[in-house]
């Protein structure tokens, strides 16, 4: 079996929050809306403040040595982002860039850090969303090594409506539209594979009746059978 444990995409940071946790949060920071395609951080700059989506998708990139950007994550409504660099006192690794128009709370690092001091048991909900993500990160490697493209890609549109699902229903076919545009480019560099690779894997899962797509846009037509799909041996 290809390596793919399934699992229930976790709860978003803001959604985690009770009502006066958000308040005191949202007293702490200011609002900020960013357009498409405009950097929300840089690798590389000072860890002065973290981010809250609100609203709107964001791609995570690392710049290689030899100048390529390579999709790391994407980051949804109610995301918390920029948080562990704050944190561990050390510069961004990574810059997040908007997929679509975001709007967002910005909170200076020292406001909250105190907000953390205020509410401990968030502390927790840091920790483990930051865990959580090394544990994606490392499956996600994991199957970029011994999984095929189409199960490569399956994963990752499965995780993706899994995720876009907890913002906007399904259609009454049952089929979810994932919410973050991802070009055929950027999903590529995400699952380790050429452009080339991702168009027959994209093919493939049409004629099957798995997937409907469109110009940057994908929808999930049977979730049920893309997720068993991904499950599937070499």
């Amino acid at each position: 079996m290809a390596p793919y444990a399934a699992s229930s995409p976790p709860t978003a940071f803001w959604a985690a929050l009770d009502t006066a946790q958000r308040a005191a949060l949202r007293a702490a920071a200011r609002p900020k809306t960013f357009p498409v395609r405009a950097p929300l951080v840089y690798q590389g700059d000072e860890s002065d403040h973290v981010i809250v989506l609100e609203r709107g998708w964001a791609k995570v990139t690392s710049a290689t040595e030899e100048g390529h950007d390579v999709v790391l994550a994407v980051r949804g409504p109610g995301d918390l982002i920029a948080e562990s660099a704050v944190l561990g006192g050390r510069p961004r690794a990574a810059t997040v860039t908007a997929l679509s128009p975001i709007r967002s709370l910005v909170v200076p690092a020292a406001r909250f850090t105190g907000f953390l001091d205020a509410h401990q048991d968030v502390w927790m909900l840091v920790t483990g969303t930051f865990v959580q993500r090394m544990d994606d990160a490392d499956r996600r490697l994991t199957a970029n090594v011994t999984s095929r493209g189409p199960q490569r890609l399956a994963m990752l549109l499965v995780d993706l409506a899994e995720r876009s699902v907890q913002h906007v229903p399904p259609a009454p076919d049952g089929s979810i539209e994932i919410g973050p545009p991802l070009s055929q480019e950027e999903l590529g560099s995400w699952m380790d594979a050429s452009r080339e690779t991702v168009a027959r894997a994209l093919n493939g899962l049409r004629r099957e009746g798995l997937i409907r797509t469109g110009r940057r846009r994908i929808t999930v037509a049977d979730l049920p059978r893309l997720r068993e799909f991904a499950k599937e041996a070499d």
